[in-house]
Formats: C-alpha cells, structure tokens, sequence
C-alpha cells in the first residue's frame, strides 16, 4: 500500500515566492508562471529559493510568462538544480504518478501558447492513464478558470482528457481569479495561483494528500 503523500500546490509566484508562507510536506508543486519576465536571472534566483525548501521532493512546469524554458530550455535546465521540470513527461513519487505540462489555449503573444483543438489537443493525447496527479498551467473549461468578464477560459479539450483518464487530482494556475479547490466526478481540482488579478500574492498554499 503506498503511502500518504502530503503536498503543497502554488502557482503564478511571478517572482514573489520569497513572500509566501509555506506549510511543509513531502511534495512541493509549482504550476508555472514562475517569473515575472521569463529571463534567466529570475529563474536563478528562484532556484537559489526552492534550495532553502524542506520539501524532499519538488516538481515544477512553466508557464506562459517563463519564456527561458520555450527559449532557453538547455540553459535553463542547467540553472533548475533544486527541482524536476516536466514538460509532458511524468514522474513517479511513493508509487503515485505526477505528470506536468506548461501549455495553455492561446493568449495573446506569450509562452507555450497552442490553438485551442486539434493543435491543443496532440498535447493532451500525450498524458497516460495512470496519472494520479495531473499538473497544468492553464485550467479545464469550466472548472476554477472564470475571469474577471465572466468568461470561462479554461481548455475543453484538457477537461474532456481528465474526465478520460479521472487522475486524483488536479492542479493548474493560470487565471489568478480562479484561485481555490473544486470537486467534479470525484476528481479534486485546484487553482494554486498565489497571486490575485492585480498580481498582488495574496493567496495561501492549498495543501492536499494523496493516497
């Protein structure tokens, strides 16, 4: 029987990590949107940070502001010494599977940007069915991904991968407004963006356990 894993969700720091009050646990997750400017001094400094964490294990993706990882990735690896990049790939911790990607439906001119269908979707088809904990940076349709309009910008092709392959869990950023936990058809979903709309870190860590 695998054990219970205690891990701590946060997303869109955009270089205000050194804010945050975090709880400690056995897994730290960052779903992307790291810096501010995607360059390669913030991703440093970022490092430097997750080396001072507690957490034995720590996973992150990018997303759409960290421009070094669609750009720089090489360089970028060789920076990120304190934790696992995944970008479609997946990672196994105590026999569950964490499996990360940094794309999102197009918004305006930035990182790991991809039309929403066809194009999105090669993406998704990538994912396996034994992931347990599924990280994003944007969100699923409909779940934790209404902006300040009142639109929902979340993906539907991502929502119907879920419901497809119903992980445990999963975490996502992107939309500060969409920040907080949601349950649909027994699968935990979570918006850990730390940040507000007005890019201000007032949001907590969500912590959850799985297994």
């Amino acid at each position: 029987m695998n054990k219970k894993l205690k891990c701590i969700a946060i997303s869109d720091t955009h270089g205000m990590y050194r804010d945050l009050e975090l709880p400690d646990g056995d897994v730290l997750i960052h779903a992307g949107d790291i810096t501010r400017h995607g360059k390669l001094s913030e991703l440093k400094d970022f490092n430097e940070w997750l080396g001072e964490q507690p957490h034995q294990h720590k996973i992150i993706i990018a997303g759409n502001h960290d421009w070094c990882f669609e750009r720089q990735k090489k360089d970028s690896l060789k920076i990120l010494t304190n934790a696992v990049y995944l970008e479609d790939q997946s990672l196994t911790i105590a026999g569950y599977t964490f499996y990360g990607s940094p794309w999102q439906p197009t918004f305006q001119n930035w990182a790991f940007n991809l039309q929403r269908g066809k194009e999105i979707q090669k993406k998704w088809d990538l994912i396996s069915n034994d992931v347990d904990v599924l990280i994003t940076h944007g969100p699923a349709f409909g779940l934790l991904d209404r902006i300040y309009s009142g639109e929902n910008a979340g993906c539907e092709n991502l929502l119907s991968k879920i419901k497809e392959i119903n992980p445990k869990v999963h975490i996502c950023g992107h939309i500060h407004e969409g920040y907080g936990e949601a349950i649909c058809q027994g699968i935990k979903f979570i918006n850990a963006s730390v940040t507000n709309e007005r890019y201000k870190p007032t949001n907590a860590p969500i912590v959850f356990t799985v297994g």
